[in-house]
């Protein structure tokens, strides 16, 4: 456990993220934008030491991971003046798991190459829980030689962890997860609304749905959120219409109507009580079908 290890972006995700990697052992230097978040006294809870600049945080690093928004803000932390490029050491391992799409993640391992930089795309999937409880899905797009450095570490954080293929296919695998979610959402909603129509108590679809056929992590997780008007975020609105924005993008001409649907009605919470909906988590679709009550 020699490597010293630098973690920029401390939030809902990243702090018990950079929390699990101290808490076994390593060195983690950790850095967020804004230092007063709540997923930054996690991870000084957890054992890893704040600093307050990027190169701070990167100058005797071995390993760099990045967990932030969108694509501009990963690009401002790895690439611009003031980023992980101009403080890393040549042959240090960036290993960013924010969620950018494939195109990004493609464009950015140019540059760090150009910098004697190696770079690994590993988005997660697992939301809050999975970041606490170190259960995360990795999905990792990267050389073999660069995802066997990093398998031990991701480890640590997750328990699904899959090399998906070259730089960009872990992204291009967490497109797909989104699409899956959003559209196993707009069923929970649903089945949701349906029971209510029926005077069925929707915790009893809960429970006896999950163990069939219609099994999910997202009716799991998030059904009885829905069923107690818990609508925090876990992942929020704001982040899943930057992902689902990225798989249309993507997508282009081509028609995907799920996924259409399901932006349209995260659109529709993002804009509640002047546009605060998009911090409220996934769950809260379902305040379009209660308005409909």
């Amino acid at each position: 456990m020699n490597q010293q290890l630098a973690f920029l972006g401390l939030g809902v995700m990243g702090g018990p993220m950079s929390a699990n990697l101290a808490r076994a052992g390593y060195s983690v230097k950790g850095w967020n934008r804004t230092p007063d978040r709540p997923g930054v006294e996690v991870a000084i809870a957890g054992g890893v030491e704040i600093v307050s600049s990027i190169a701070e945080a990167v100058a005797t690093a071995d390993v760099v991971f990045s967990c932030v928004g969108d694509v501009p803000d990963v690009e401002e932390v790895l690439c611009a003046p003031g980023g992980v490029t101009d403080f890393a050491r040549p042959g240090t391992l960036v290993v960013d798991m924010s969620t950018i799409g494939p195109r990004s993640a493609r464009a950015i391992y140019q540059t760090l190459e150009e910098k004697k930089l190696r770079f690994v795309d590993a988005p997660v999937s697992g939301g809050d829980i999975g970041a606490q409880q170190g259960t995360l899905t990795i999905m990792v797009g990267a050389r073999e030689a660069d995802f066997q450095e990093c398998l031990p570490l991701f480890q640590i954080m997750g328990k699904s962890i899959h090399l998906c293929g070259p730089v960009g296919s872990g992204q291009g695998v967490k497109l797909c997860n989104q699409v899956l979610c959003s559209a196993n959402t707009l069923g929970l909603c649903e089945a949701i609304k349906l029971a209510q129509q029926q005077q069925i108590d929707p915790n009893l679809i809960v429970e006896v749905c999950s163990g069939g056929a219609a099994g999910s992590w997202v009716l799991s997780n998030l059904g009885p959120k829905i069923t107690t008007s818990d609508f925090a975020p876990g992942f929020a609105i704001k982040h899943i219409l930057k992902d689902l924005r990225l798989v249309l993008e993507m997508m282009e001409a081509e028609q995907l109507p799920g996924t259409e649907l399901a932006n349209r009605y995260f659109q529709a919470v993002s804009v509640l009580d002047n546009g605060s909906g998009e911090e409220l988590g996934t769950q809260a679709m379902m305040k379009v079908y209660d308005a409909t009550r």
